[in-house]
């Protein structure tokens, strides 16, 4: 279970007022995309999600309890830009989250472990289309392919949210279209519930199953900060799509 809800949320930095009043609940495994006008607070509600940002006022629950003040393995993130390892190989970079996870004293596991986070690591690599590249380093991949590793490292550990800022914004449309076919693939295989930020209206309607449009309600051009964005726009969007077209992955990358 992954569900989110939303009560009467502000953020606020100072004077000024990012978000205010933000009321929704979104149900386990929806993929959810939000557009909005830069500055009106979409990745400072990813932010917030992620809890590396705390609401002002307001309340933020993950299946009914406040979100924790810190990351943790129940929710993955990808950025439009890249977070890998340079000096880990494409294999490595992969297994450094379930070695942690594994083993938190020494980040290194060994024996039966080891082989198993192997073979899951090798099979999500194969899934994506990056098994031939394992043993490559990040500065030898393309920007498609950083891309697809920086996914596989925030969905390995099998996160219940996985939160997208723009993760397809600096690729090209052909490979942003095979993006989209994994992404969705790995949001139906590992049940999650997804938040994506885009500035593209076509992908939003393209992958969602709701979208959530972010602006401000009210202005004043004398005091602009005083007035934060709120959903303006709730729209649902056809789920049926996806789960027709997009085959399945692997099962031993299905959670149980």
């Amino acid at each position: 279970m992954a569900s989110v809800t939303v009560k009467h949320l502000w953020k606020e930095y100072g004077e000024q007022i990012v978000l205010e009043n933000l009321s929704l609940h979104v149900a386990d495994r929806e993929f959810v995309t939000i557009i909005g006008a830069s500055g009106c607070g979409k990745t400072t509600f990813l932010r917030m999600l992620l809890g590396v940002e705390q609401p002002t006022k307001g309340q933020l629950l993950i299946d009914g309890q406040p979100v924790p003040a810190e990351p943790g393995p129940d929710r993955g993130i990808v950025f439009q830009r890249y977070s890998l390892f340079p000096h880990l190989s494409v294999i490595e970079n992969l297994l450094l989250g379930l070695e942690f996870s594994g083993s938190r004293w020494l980040g290194k596991l060994f024996g039966a472990k080891r082989r198993a986070a192997v073979e899951k690591a090798e099979s999500l690599l194969e899934a994506i289309g990056l098994h031939a590249a394992r043993d490559k380093y990040p500065s030898q991949l393309s920007g498609g392919m950083q891309q697809r590793l920086s996914i596989a490292q925030s969905v390995i550990r099998e996160p219940k949210i996985l939160l997208l800022d723009e993760p397809f914004g600096a690729l090209d449309p052909g490979i942003t279209a095979d993006m989209h076919e994994i992404i969705l693939r790995l949001w139906q295989a590992n049940r999650m519930t997804v938040f994506m930020i885009t500035h593209d209206l076509k992908e939003s309607f393209q992958l969602g199953t709701r979208l959530l449009v972010f602006d401000k309600r009210r202005h004043d051009p004398h005091a602009p900060e005083r007035y934060g964005a709120t959903v303006t726009y709730d729209i649902p969007l056809n789920r049926k799509k996806h789960t027709m077209s997009t085959p399945a992955l692997p099962a031993e990358l299905v959670q149980g």
